[in-house]
């Protein structure tokens, strides 16, 4: 991750070198964060990165007048605690509420200072990825998905987000030609030793929609992966497991908000996510179970390769995940609502009723939302504690 830093110091012309005592501080900054920051002039700062404001002393304010037109929003203040840094950069936040900027004073210890600095890289980050994110939707989404529209010219207009159709004729016509690129996921799917032609059809399946992704130029991808039952008589679920492996967010059932959010929940954490269905609740504990018969292939500890549930066809995959904290997330097409909780995954379960894998999460919060106010059926699952990471993400959203 990386992060520009723009510096305004008084008795200097904004964009000055530092002197050695505030250089020092940055590169200290730098190497506690593990965030490149790299000292830049005016025309550097670039709109959705992670660009920071260093009022390098006191007398500051009006060099900064002069260049506030021209800054990115949100202006993010780094300061010292020294040469009345702090003091002048409190006179500029109060500047930017009056004329109801977004803004932020980052001040306090080098490791506080540093954990800041990481959050807001990776808030950043992931804002300027999404604005250059082409998410691929192979079918139209099933027919049970009647609340998980996009409308595409309002995604690109709103977050930057290409929405690009593509008919499963042209899916189809591509697993026609049955093959594809061997790699280290393909042959983890082949040493399991299950049933060596409906591996071969999954992994047909696998090169086809990685194909599509690379004409596209697809970042996610999600398929109408029921239409496969039929014509092919196999499921996208090997596909979807190793395109995740891969780095390429990959979702089942044409469920577009779901893949946007999944991109979302992945690029914040770095961690490979787990679109999954809420399956029963155990209210009188704060429990829940979410099953679904793919997940990213690096995902579980151990797997073991199935049929596909409802269909009992192609390959899916039994994993069983490390026990231990979770974040499970879910958003709008558009952005513009949330959820975000904080769990633990206190078991893997083995039910015959239910998909492949499955898992029983304690919310300590509650689970009134999923009775009330869910926000579609799918929802995303990553190893770890993301929510602050999540809701930064909102915040600076909201702010905009």
């Amino acid at each position: 991750m990386r992060g520009n830093v723009y510096y305004i110091a008084s008795g200097n012309k904004s964009g000055d070198v530092m002197n050695p005592k505030n250089e020092q501080f940055v590169k200290d900054l730098a190497a506690r964060s593990g965030v490149q920051l790299e000292y830049v002039d005016l025309s550097q700062l670039q709109e959705g990165a992670l660009n920071l404001v260093f009022i390098g002393g006191g007398g500051t304010e009006g060099m900064f007048l002069e260049v506030f037109e021209k800054l990115p929003r949100p202006i993010l203040l780094l300061t010292t605690g020294e040469n009345n840094s702090l003091a002048a950069s409190m006179e500029i936040l109060s500047f930017l509420r009056q004329k109801n900027v977004p803004g932020e004073i980052i001040h306090g210890s080098l490791e506080d200072m540093s954990r800041r600095i990481q959050i807001l890289a990776r808030v950043f980050q992931t804002k300027k990825r999404l604005q250059e994110l082409r998410v691929g939707c192979v079918g139209e989404p099933s027919d049970w998905l009647i609340s998980s529209q996009v409308d595409a010219a309002a995604s690109r207009e709103k977050n930057g987000i290409e929405i690009v159709k593509i008919p499963m004729e042209e899916m189809f016509a591509e697993i026609a030609k049955k093959t594809y690129e061997e790699n280290q996921y393909t042959k983890m799917i082949q040493d399991t030793g299950y049933k060596p032609e409906e591996v071969e059809k999954a992994l047909e399946i696998y090169g086809a929609l990685k194909r599509l992704c690379g004409k596209y130029r697809l970042d996610s991808v999600t398929i109408r992966c029921f239409d496969l039952l039929g014509p092919v008589g196999s499921t996208g679920c090997a596909a979807l497991a190793i395109l995740n492996a891969e780095g390429i967010y990959a979702g089942c059932e044409g469920d577009i908000p779901s893949l946007i959010a999944m991109t979302v929940l992945g690029e914040l954490s770095g961690q490979p996510i787990f679109m999954a269905n809420p399956s029963r609740i155990l209210s009188d504990r704060n429990e829940i179970i979410f099953a679904h018969c793919t997940l990213p292939i690096t995902m579980p500890l151990t797997f073991r390769c199935m049929t596909h549930y409802e269909s009992d066809l192609g390959v899916a995959f039994q994993g069983d995940l490390k026990e231990g904290p979770v974040t499970v997330f879910k958003c709008s097409g558009l952005l513009d609502q949330y959820f975000v909780a904080a769990g633990e995954l206190v078991e893997n379960l083995h039910e015959a009723n239910l998909c492949r894998t499955q898992l029983r999460l304690h919310l300590e919060e509650g689970l009134e939302y999923f009775t009330t106010r869910s926000i579609g059926n799918h929802h995303l699952i990553c190893l770890g504690d993301y929510t602050d990471l999540v809701k930064e993400f909102f915040r600076w959203r909201k702010a905009e």
